[in-house]
């Protein structure tokens, strides 16, 4: 007999018995549903959040939808740009040109003037996931908040936050004083932060800071040192001031609503509960990430010329800028109620969930 002929077909009795215990097995005969999915960021994969995306979110679904055997999904990833840039994050996810993506939710202040307040608040707390917690908790609960992602078409999945921000800078910063007139770069709406001490603000993305400052349209940052780091400012400009502003509320994870509607129940759920983990994970990661991404700058730069510097900004010259801020908290109000929506509640719970979370703001701006 040639020993090219299938075992099973010189056995048919024995085929037949296998088949009919397959079908005996519960699901065992069931194949998966696959279900293509496009995830996608403005950002490099080196940013922590968006990083997480990648080695968090989409495993999190993997592992709960394998577990209940019915689906899984087919990711296609386009990190880095790939789809779009970062002045185009929510309307990418909006308009389903990904499916799931990074809403930079602080770049949008037209679009999203409810997400831009913990941007009004800074000086309030330097641990991200304080600032997290209390997002997720009033975009779950607030339907003001929740509203401003599913308007524009967008479902929210997880928050994400910043670590604290301080200034990077291409000269040294001995007082307040020597940031006055100078061109400083910051992403939308935080180059408001810059009105206590006389800077100008440049609008700009961890994606353009290096060349911004490389070509002279700027002469440093207010940045995070997670970001900062992968980007590698540091290399033009290497004067860090350490001010601690705080954190804030960047976006989060987002997913095309016309996209979820098509999703079965264990999908969403999936990617709900998957959400949430990417979340949390990220706020841990960010605490134990900040300093380390400060000393390794300092490591790195230490040969460049000149060399990477970490300088705190006095207690005298932080008070100082605190004090000089204008009501930033009164402006989002404001503003926000000239466009119907009931802000003051709005602020008062936000301020009421960080404090609950530990929070001790060092200026009152509910008062």
């Amino acid at each position: 007999m040639p020993s090219s002929t299938p075992f099973l077909r010189r056995r048919p009795a024995l085929a037949a018995a296998l088949s009919t215990l397959a079908l005996a097995l519960p699901g065992a005969a069931l194949a998966q549903q696959t279900i293509n999915i496009t995830i996608a960021a403005s950002h490099p994969t080196t940013i922590p959040w968006v990083g997480f995306m990648q080695s968090v979110f989409m495993p999190e679904v993997d592992k709960r939808l394998a577990a209940g055997g019915k689906y899984k999904i087919q990711w296609k990833e386009a990190f880095g740009g790939q789809l779009y840039k970062a002045n185009a994050t929510l309307s990418s996810v909006e308009q389903g040109i990904t499916d799931i993506g990074w809403v930079f939710s602080y770049l949008e202040p037209a679009k999203m003037p409810l997400a831009q307040l913990s941007a009004h608040t800074p000086f309030t707390t330097s641990d991200p996931r304080i600032v997290l917690g209390a997002m997720n908790e009033l975009i779950e609960k607030a339907p003001a908040f929740r509203a401003e992602w599913d308007k524009h078409n967008v479902v929210f999945l997880g928050a994400t936050a910043s670590d604290t921000y301080d200034l990077y800078t291409k000269f040294p910063v001995k007082s307040i004083d020597d940031l006055k007139g100078r061109k400083l770069s910051a992403p939308g709406i935080l180059g408001q932060w810059l009105r206590g001490v006389g800077a100008t603000p440049v609008d700009g993305a961890l994606t353009t800071y290096y060349t911004d400052i490389q070509t002279g349209v700027s002469d440093g940052v207010v940045s995070l040192a997670t970001g900062i780091l992968p980007a590698k400012v540091y290399e033009v400009a290497p004067y860090i001031t350490k001010v601690n502003m705080g954190v804030v509320f960047s976006g989060g994870l987002g997913i095309n609503k016309d996209t979820w509607a098509k999703l079965p129940a264990d999908v969403q759920r999936a990617m709900r509960e998957a959400g949430a983990e990417y979340s949390r994970r990220h706020g841990e990661d960010l605490v134990a990430r900040h300093q380390t991404a400060i000393q390794r700058m300092t490591e790195i730069g230490a040969k460049q010329t000149p060399p990477v510097t970490v300088t705190p900004m006095s207690a005298a010259d932080r008070s100082k800028w605190i004090a000089a801020l204008p009501d930033l908290a009164g402006e989002w109000v404001k503003n926000n109620a000239a466009r119907g929506a009931q802000a003051r509640p709005l602020l008062d719970q936000y301020l009421a969930a960080v404090k609950a979370r530990g929070a001790t703001p060092e200026r009152a701006w509910d008062r």
